[in-house]
């Protein structure tokens, strides 16, 4: 599952959250209120800037536009946004209308007040000029559009209008996180994600059992002319109701709950990056089902990366549905994580179209010179210009999911090259693995390693083992 060339345009409310953490010891002279001792204060984007948010973390890129202040809210938040890497800042700076700013002071792990900052001014006609020029500037370079309206002003009709608009002419989704209770100011979304109260605020109807979802859904799906309407139920899970086909719920994965800050902006960051890259709606809802898992999790606005989301697919749908191929990007920052904890680690590659003893010999050898090994599958295609038309016998996703259940193995990629070469110069292992057939001169990458300190090892072969006297074999039955 990889997001990296995949851009998705969030559009909406750019806020900045703001975190003073702090002590509570005494209560002041002045007024019956506690006296808190800051510590330490954390700052971030929030609204429309957490799904930018939640896009980079999970690997994609990003673009946001909306409206900043000149003031030092907004000079703050302009100086975060410019340390992300693959983000474009489109934001329209504004003297007229001050930044969004929620400052939340926080004792104990506990919020004792937060203050908000915000104009309720309705949006000038020159404001959403400028927002729909940005959103014109951008649209043609993205797969995905998300609309973060947390009714602050920037989701205007006429911003709304330009978006879809715009979106519609280029063939890009728009998945809208509503504030708004009239729909049809949506109207054309591929995907509407309000939660349960804001289902029952814009359907007004009940929305206490399933049933009543998908009548509230298939209600304010038909008013918006949307696509599809992704109810999120807090504990209950989610449920995506599709103008063209049956309802599919999904529960939540029992496990405890510190703060759902920003579940909202995970679920549809996850949700525009899935469709965009070519998952089904389906499959799409179950990754952000375990993105929401993982950042209800944590204190505070939160995050989820690829990996976290991965293991926690893994703990809600079982493993045999998770995907075993890591992409390169992951693996890479697997191999970070390994090396942090002081680990050695492990390379080999090949075909492994049909495992045999003389493939597990081989990845007992390479695990044993070092604490996690990393195998690289050659795709199929790669496969077929290596061995011919007939193979392989079995696909990548059938390999890879054989080779990450030998306890050997820690990580699986893959590449479509004929060599291993640029695969192993983004990981540079510990341990560089081959078969005793090898010569040294001869192991593709071998020179990298080395020249980064690392080590060569040929390993044993078991004689008469090979994935071609089997098919002769089988052939030969």
């Amino acid at each position: 599952m990889d997001f990296s060339a995949i851009t998705v345009l969030c559009v909406g409310d750019v806020m900045l959250d703001r975190f003073l953490y702090g002590r509570m010891e005494r209560i002041s002279p002045e007024a019956p209120v506690p006296v808190l001792l800051l510590d330490s204060r954390r700052e971030m984007p929030g609204g429309a800037g957490n799904v930018v948010s939640n896009v980079l973390s999970l690997g994609g890129r990003a673009v946001l536009v909306g409206l900043v202040g000149d003031d030092e809210a907004g000079a703050t938040l302009r100086a975060v946004l410019a340390e992300q890497g693959r983000l474009v800042d489109a934001t329209v700076p504004d003297p007229s209308r001050p930044t969004i700013c929620k400052t939340r002071f926080i004792a104990a792990h506990q919020q004792v007040v937060r203050v908000d900052e915000e104009s309720s001014t309705p949006l000038t006609d020159t404001q959403a000029h400028a927002l729909c020029r940005a959103v014109q500037a951008h649209i043609a370079g993205v797969q995905a559009v998300v609309v973060s309206d947390y009714g602050k002003g920037v989701c205007a009709p006429a911003v709304l209008d330009c978006v879809f608009a715009a979106a519609a002419a280029h063939g890009v989704p728009v998945f809208v996180d509503p504030k708004q209770t009239d729909y049809a100011l949506y109207r054309g979304a591929a995907c509407i994600t309000p939660n349960a109260r804001e289902l029952a605020a814009a359907s007004h109807m009940p929305v206490d059992t399933q049933a009543q979802v998908e009548a509230a859904a298939r209600a304010v799906m038909d008013h918006a002319q949307a696509d599809a309407i992704l109810a999120t139920r807090s504990e209950k899970g989610m449920m995506l109701v599709r103008r063209n086909g049956a309802a599919l719920s999904v529960p939540a994965r029992a496990r405890e709950v510190f703060d759902v800050s920003g579940a909202g902006d995970t679920v549809i960051a996850t949700l525009a990056l899935a469709v965009g890259s070519g998952l089904t709606l389906e499959r799409a809802m179950r990754v952000a089902n375990a993105a929401a898992g993982v950042v209800v999790g944590k204190l505070g606005t939160a995050t989820a990366d690829i990996d976290e989301v991965l293991r926690e697919l893994a703990g809600q749908e079982g493993a045999q549905d998770v995907p075993h191929l890591l992409s390169l990007p992951a693996a890479c920052a697997q191999v970070a994580r390994w090396r942090e904890q002081g680990l050695k680690v492990g390379f080999t590659n090949g075909c492994f179209d049909i495992l045999h003893p003389g493939h597990v010999s081989l990845l007992a050898q390479a695990r044993a010179e070092c604490d996690r090994l990393v195998v690289a599958l050659n795709t199929d295609a790669s496969v077929r210009r290596l061995k011919g038309e007939s193979r392989p016998v079995n696909t990548l996703q059938a390999r890879a999911a054989v080779m990450a259940a030998i306890r050997y193995v820690d990580g699986v990629v893959a590449f479509d090259e004929d060599t291993p070469l640029e695969t192993i110069r983004a990981l540079i292992p510990d341990v560089l693995v081959k078969g005793a057939d090898y010569r040294p001169e001869n192991v593709v990458g071998a020179d990298l390693v080395l020249a980064a300190g690392g080590r060569l090892v040929l390993a044993d072969l078991q004689a008469g083992q090979s994935t071609t006297a089997i098919i002769g074999r089988a052939r030969g039955a």
